[in-house]
């Protein structure tokens, strides 16, 4: 599984209806969207700021995430960013990678 943290910034329909099923609602049904891709849902928060919520997901592959986005996008409540996390381990992996590669001008 790969995490990913997906922030979104709800429209004023989105708004609409967090007030009308509240926080808790909305957790749910991320959950239910996580599980439906063969995910899992790890954490939901709510902030302040530009985005209004940040959603830790372990999903099973690129096109889940792209499915989910999509889906989240084509309902209109709100928009997304969708970022792949790496694991402490993962980045020593990438450490430790042989990479070919010239600056430009070099």
């Amino acid at each position: 599984m790969t995490r990913f943290l997906i922030e979104a910034t709800y429209t004023h329909e989105g708004l609409r209806g967090i007030l009308k099923d509240g926080g808790s609602g909305r957790v749910e049904a991320v959950r239910k969207m996580a599980e439906s891709v063969g995910g899992h849902l790890q954490s939901f928060d709510f902030s302040f700021g530009d985005r209004d919520t940040h959603v830790i997901c372990d999903l099973p592959d690129h096109k889940a995430a792209a499915a989910v986005a999509l889906a989240i996008g084509a309902a209109g409540g709100a928009t997304t960013r969708t970022i792949v996390l790496l694991s402490p381990e993962e980045v020593d992996e990438a450490v430790h990678r042989a990479v070919e590669y010239r600056a430009p001008g070099v």
